[in-house]
């Protein structure tokens, strides 16, 4: 990972990252063999599943805990929040068939659906973007939208809770979420962030939405009945620290947890993984090195039903004191690394910086989104940086496997996990050294609306309470 360096080179102005250092070196030359993140990989995808608020989650969370002690971190704690947890029972999807016999369809219930019986025209909303929903119109009320998990070429990423919330407004009674990746998978992803739906919904399969979209231009009914429940009950933040006791910190954030219908490996198996395997090297080079300010590193619960690991640790953190979030969702899982700098120049030229000196390729993107664990730091002004992957071809403009039964330890390269660790590990070094600005916040809402992201902010009940009835600059 070195560019080839010698002490000769560096100065005493030099960022210290940018110089040679031969325990960096050796740590970094150490992370080639070790097996750690496999191995933290491995036990997280033996479970059942890690769904927020379960038995398995909380299994989950003292495995990364008796992870993160191997790696070296120092005053490892768990961290108990309150949650609501849903709990899935049986889905029943039938197309409700005039001119022949009823058809049902396999079908998997979206996380913190309602219990619900529904019946009511199919209406296809294509990707169910604000446009196509609008332009469905009256067609919605009472009915059954159904929208695909991607979004046009071209367009910015609308997310699935922005295509319920709008469909809901809309009029419609039920929702129906179709995979666009062929293979009989049916997707799952929470319909609201922590709390039971407006209204009950489903994910069905790509082969299925091929079906749905000829009998809505048939205008058939159908019919949607939902078993699950939501009740009161805990999660945990599982934290380690390493590097002095200063005033100010750099906090590293993974998810641990996953959906109950998969092993959970890509997301966020691979994230958690990546993130362990970047403690072993900071927690190696700590004492050498004297780190300019500490480095805490959190595996977060619940992020695929609300962010509720992340805002619990917002809510305990001392937001003065974090000089910059690290998020780790997404990186691991292919070759390519992309960092998305939600709008912080230092952030941003800190990764271009570290990776041409690792000679490794990033992808940046700069605009800002709500949709993961950065964003109760980032909504604060916290500078946040989200390391996520692309397969070499290019990103898919949906999950992939994720969110589905073929999310699998077999998808992961064991190599793609090193070299990610090794990256995250340079890119939180450079971020303890590196001066970085506060994110506007008058600036990151105009980003938002510039992204057109407020209406399905709004829809999806997630635009910040405190920014209502400020002007637009």
């Amino acid at each position: 990972m070195s560019d080839g360096h010698d002490d000769a080179t560096a100065t005493d102005d030099d960022p210290r990252i940018d110089q040679y250092d031969p325990t960096l070196e050796r740590a970094l030359g150490r992370a080639w063999r070790d097996d750690l993140s496999w191995e933290l990989l491995t036990q997280l995808t033996e479970l059942p599943h890690r769904m927020g608020g379960s038995e398995h989650e909380l299994q989950a969370a003292e495995i990364v805990a008796e992870t993160f002690e191997d790696a070296g971190l120092e005053g490892v704690e768990r961290r108990e929040f309150p949650m609501q947890r849903w709990q899935r029972g049986h889905a029943e999807f039938t197309v409700l068939r005039s001119d022949g016999p009823n058809r049902p369809f396999a079908a998997i219930a979206l996380p913190y659906s309602p219990a619900g019986d529904v019946e009511g025209p199919l209406v296809d909303v294509g990707h169910g973007t604000p446009e196509q929903i609008a332009e469905a119109g009256d067609d919605l009320e009472g009915a059954i939208a159904v929208a695909s998990t991607t979004t046009p070429p071209g367009e910015r990423f609308v997310h699935r809770m922005e295509k319920f919330g709008h469909a809901i407004d809309a009029g419609a009674d039920a929702f129906v979420f179709v995979n666009h990746v062929e293979g009989q998978l049916p997707p799952t992803g929470a319909l609201e962030f922590a709390d039971e739906a407006a209204a009950p919904g489903i994910g069905v399969s790509a082969e299925t939405g091929d079906w749905l979209a000829e009998y809505a231009d048939r205008g058939t009914r159908a019919r949607i009945a939902v078993e699950a429940t939501t009740e009161a009950a805990t999660s945990r933040n599982v934290s380690g620290v390493v590097g002095p006791e200063t005033d100010e910190e750099v906090v590293v954030v993974a998810h641990y947890d996953s959906h109950d219908i998969a092993e959970g490996a890509l997301d966020n198996g691979c994230g958690i993984a990546t993130v362990t395997g970047a403690a072993s090297i900071l927690a190696t080079v700590a004492d050498d090195l004297e780190l300019d300010c500490r480095v805490r590193i959190v595996g977060v619960g619940c992020e695929e039903i609300g962010l509720l690991g992340a805002e619990a640790l917002a809510a305990e953190l001392d937001f003065e004191s974090v000089r910059a979030v690290v998020n780790v969702d997404g990186a691991g899982r292919f070759r390519n690394l992309v960092a998305m700098t939600h709008s912080s120049d230092e952030l941003g030229e800190l990764a271009d910086r570290v990776t041409d000196a690792a000679g490794q390729p990033v992808v940046r993107d700069d605009d800002p989104h709500p949709f993961s664990d950065h964003w109760p730091f980032l909504r604060a002004g916290i500078p946040a940086l989200q390391l996520h992957s692309d397969p070499p071809e290019g990103g898919d403009r949906g999950r992939g496997w994720g969110h589905t039964a073929a999310d699998t330890r077999d998808k992961v390269d064991p190599r793609n996990l090193r070299e990610h660790a090794m990256l995250t590990a340079l890119l939180v070094l450079a971020a303890t050294e590196t001066p970085i600005e506060r994110i506007d916040e008058t600036a990151l809402r105009e980003a938002l609306r510039a992204q057109e992201y407020e209406p399905g902010m709004r829809a999806a009940d997630i635009w910040p309470a405190e920014w209502d009835g400020e002007e637009s600059s």
